[in-house]
Formats: structure tokens, sequence, C-alpha cells
């Protein structure tokens, strides 16, 4: 066949030629010309990035007529049988079809004998992680100590399935994806020799659909050439390429961030009816979504997002407004939901199902807003609370005589709510309500958990040597109240302060506290509030939580 592929036909022939390796391609150049040159080279990387290109230039490096030296000179012996495939010194064996264990026994045998006419027998084993087992194991020694003349250049997409032992045997080299920039370029050069007129956004969609891989791009490209006649438009290239034109992802994320569901649905339909891949475009949906995040975050743009330029303009326009936050709950669903597009059986219907779930999102504050809505929140709560204690704290009595108000607050139901009371003779004049407080503030003084007991009470009878006090709330209270302990305290404490013995009658009174009913109520007001704030509602739904527990303070 006369004719000969773009891929074959533009194969670079020095390391200067190969496009984004570099890493690679300088580090061989340098032990070329310092005589370091390893034995044996382990080449590891995706398809397409130039690994069995770097090892024939490699190869034609060290048996050059003048070499070993970095840059080969393509005109000798050597150099021009390595570039035909025809060097009788250089052996390409594929891994895959040369798996068995005697295929390597033959290769020992033949390592013993001196090249034909170049300076090193050089095996090139591509896809060598396909060899077996036994294959391996035969290799070992062989590949530890070959003979001075021998060199070997392994090549695998799969690294990890090659033998730990013999990795350690090899000199490794990785090789990186392309980006699509330096594949867009590399395309155009092309391009520009065989006289092909294309538009750059032509060659940035076939660069994109290359997947970081320039053999694949060159064949694509191949493919739009052929089959086209003159001009080649950007509507002929994604008709060629049956691939969704990036006009319409960056619609549909327009439509998305606009709240705009019924546009989104129409695109998705129009791409149906079309013929193309649902799980592909929701594939490139996750990626442009992501891309987008990442531009909005405004770091390590050219690094992390592979694109070309003009796009990265266009996302930049299309976040503004846009908060990170927001970005991040969309790139989320859509991640989350990508195995069930993968597995169902109607993709077009799960992924309209999933934008419409998507539209129930609210758009989402800052974090860092969020939290100072939520402090004022809290601030809010705190004053509604204290409103509430000081309509529900009221004056119990007042003194005339020095002119100060004494307070009780139930809500808080502890001993330090009672105001302390200097200790006076009795008054059998005084007040029956002033006269139990002033009771209480002096119980409190030594025993501080009996008067919180006797809080609640009252004192419902004071006559001659006899007192009535009546104690109110829970069974609980009531009962530690009747102890025979705290009943002589009781008693003990009348006499200092009545100044004689007091026959002290304790009786109970079982009844529903409405003090303690509304400060239920009230909490539980303030509970249910606080769930259904806009604040918390967001709160939840942005870190995927659920509320616990509420904390009235």
């Amino acid at each position: 066949m006369s004719y000969l592929v773009l891929a074959r036909k533009y194969r670079p022939q020095t390391f200067d030629q190969v496009v984004k390796q570099d890493h690679v391609t300088r580090t061989l150049s340098n032990a070329i010309s310092a005589g370091r040159v390893a034995h044996a080279i382990l080449f590891s990387g995706p398809r397409g990035t130039g690994k069995t290109t770097v090892a024939r230039i490699l190869a034609k490096a060290m048996n050059c007529k003048d070499g070993p030296v970095p840059v080969p000179c393509n005109e000798c012996r050597s150099c021009k049988e390595i570039t035909s495939g025809s060097a009788v010194d250089v052996f390409e064996i594929d891994g895959a079809s040369n798996t068995g264990v005697d295929q390597i026994r033959e290769l020992r045998e033949n390592v013993k004998y001196m090249p034909a006419h170049s300076l090193y027998k050089i095996y090139i084993i591509d896809e060598v992680h396909m060899l077996s087992i036994a294959a391996f194991n035969a290799l070992l020694k062989t590949l530890e100590e070959p003979p001075s003349h021998v060199m070997f250049v392994f090549a695998t997409t799969e690294p990890r399935k090659i033998p730990i032992t013999i990795l350690s045997r090899c000199q490794r080299h990785d090789f990186r994806r392309i980006d699509v920039e330096s594949i867009s370029k590399y395309l155009e050069k092309i391009c520009t020799k065989e006289g092909v007129k294309i538009a750059l956004e032509s060659l940035g969609l076939i660069a994109r659909e290359a997947g970081g891989s320039m053999r694949d791009g060159l064949s694509l490209l191949d493919q739009s050439i052929s089959c086209t006649q003159g001009t080649i438009t950007h509507e002929q290239v994604l008709d060629i390429l049956g691939v969704i034109d990036r006009e319409i992802i960056f619609d549909i994320s327009k439509a998305v961030l606009n709240g705009d569901i019924p546009k989104v649905l129409d695109i998705l339909d129009e791409i149906y009816s079309g013929g193309h891949d649902m799980k592909k475009l929701y594939a490139d949906l996750i990626e442009h979504f992501r891309n987008l995040l990442v531009v909005k975050m405004g770091k390590k743009i050219d690094k992390l997002v592979d694109i070309p330029s003009h796009e990265i303009e266009l996302m930049l326009d299309q976040v503004k407004g846009v908060s990170v936050t927001f970005l991040n709950q969309i790139f989320d669903l859509l991640f989350q939901e990508e195995v069930t597009i993968g597995h169902s059986a109607q993709p077009k219907l799960a992924i309209e199902m999933v934008f419409i779930k998507m539209f129930q999102i609210k758009p989402a504050l800052p974090i860092d807003v969020l939290i100072e809505k939520l402090d004022n929140l809290r601030k809010d709560i705190d004053e509604t609370r204290t409103d509430f204690r000081d309509t529900e704290n009221k004056p119990v009595c007042q003194d005339d005589t020095e002119g100060s108000q004494v307070t009780s607050s139930k809500a808080t139901g502890t001993a330090e709510s009672i105001t302390p009371f200097e200790k006076t003779p009795f008054d059998p004049n005084e007040n029956i309500d002033r006269t139990w407080k002033r009771f209480l503030s002096i119980l409190s003084v030594k025993y501080p958990s009996l008067a919180a007991l006797l809080t609640n009470s009252t004192m419902k009878r004071l006559a001659d040597q006899r007192l009535e006090i009546e104690v109110n709330g829970n069974d609980f209270n009531i009962n530690m109240v009747m102890k025979d302990k705290n009943t002589a305290i009781i008693k003990k404490v009348c006499k200092d302060f009545f100044g004689q013995e007091m026959d002290v009658i304790i009786t109970a009174e079982r009844r529903q506290n409405n003090e303690n009913q509304q400060k239920k109520s009230r909490d539980s007001r303030l509970k249910q509030e606080a769930l259904s704030h806009p604040l918390i509602t967001d709160a939840v739904e942005i870190f995927n939580g659920k509320v616990v527990d509420v904390k009235i303070l």
C-alpha cells in the first residue's frame, strides 16, 4: 500500500522531535553523552505517548556509526534500517504474541552471539506485561547480567502487572499524557505541511478526543482529512467523529446555572434525536462542571484544566456571580449519579432525572457567610429567650422600708435566685410571704440544696407555734423534702428564726408546674424555629448531614 498514515509518516526521528516527554528524552540524551546508559530500560505510560518511538530513537542513537550519540544521524546504514524496521541487530518483539517460556529461551540462546554490524544487539519488547510468569522467570538471569553487547528496552501500558523482580532490574521512565494544547499545535504543524485547511476549533476538538494520545490524535486527523475534500469545516469534523459540539456543553451549563430547566431538557432531546451517546455526554458534563469549579477557584488553572485557552475565557465569563459552593453541589450530584447513568437501560431519562433533582438544589451561600449568619441566628435566639424571661420574672414583694425589690426567678429553679435578707428578729406582724422569703434566705446559707427543694413551696399558715408548709412539685421533690433528715433541719432553722420550738407540718401538692410547662413550650417553639430556619436547612443540605439535637442554652 502506497499511502502512509500520518502517525507513521510524521513519527519523530530524534529526541528533540518527541512532544511533551522532555523528562525522558533529556535523561536519555544525558546518559548517552555520559556513557551511563542502563542495559535494561522500561518505558511505561498511556498508549500513543511515544514509548516505542523513543525506544527506536534510543536504538538508533546507540548503534549510529558515530555513536553512541544523543542525536542519531539518520543517514547511516544502521539508522536507516532501524527507521524502516529491517535492522538485523534490533529486534522488536510483541509481548502479547510471544508470551510463552519457549520464546524467551530462544532469546536467551541468541543474546550470546555478537551483533552483525552494529555496536549493540537491542531487544525492544512491546507490551512486556503480557509475558507469562514462567517467561519472566526465564528472563531474570539474562536481564540481570546480559552480555556487554546486549540492551533490553521494554514498553508497557500496565507496569503494575510486571513482577517486581523484573522492575528492580530495569531503569524505569514514565511517559505522561500529552495535553490538549500541545496535541493541537502539533496537528496544526502537520496540517500546514500537508496543505490541509482546518479550523483551530476543530483541531482542539480532535485533540480533546485523543485523550492525551498523540497517535490517536493523528489517526482522528487522518480520518477527517480522508472523509472530506477541500477545506474541512467544523460541522464535518463533528459529524465524522460523532462527538458533541463544545458549544452545546456550554449551553447546558449556562441553562443549569440560570435555572432554566426547559432549556436543558430541550437540549438533551436534540442530542438524543441526533443519535449521540448519552453516556458520553454525561461524562463530558462531569468534566465540564469540574473545570468550571477549578476555574472559579482561580488557582493553577492552566495546570489543572486541560482545555484550550479560549474555552477558559468562556468559563471565566460563565461562572461570574456563581458561588464555589453551588458549583461544588452540582459537581457532587453529577459525580454521585455517574454509576446510575452508566448502568441505566434508558440513559436519557436517567440524565433528565438527575437534572430535575439538580434544579431542586438551592444555591448555597459561601461557608464564611453561612457561619456569620448562623452566629446572627444564635444571637437572635438568645435575645428571644432573654425577652421571654424578662416578661416571666415578676416581683413577688416590695420592701417599702428599704426601697428594694425582691425577685424570684422560677425559670432557673435554683436557690441562688433567692435574694439574701439580713438576719432580723421575727416580727409577728410581718407579711407571711415576706417571712417565708427571709426564712428561705437563711436556710440557703447552710443548706442550699434543701432551700432549692423548697423554692416552689409556700408557707400556708403561721400561728402561735404552728408552721404549715405546702411543698409543690413532682414526687421526687416532695419525697426529698419529707425525709426525716430534712424535716429535722427545717425544725432546727425554725427554732433559730422564730426563737422558739415550732410544730412544722409539711403537706404535699402534686400538680403540674405551669412555669415548667411554659418553659417546655417555649423551648419547643425555639427548637422548631431553629430547625425550620433557611440557614439551618442550607447547612444540612450543603454538608449532606442531619440535625442530631438542638440545645437551648
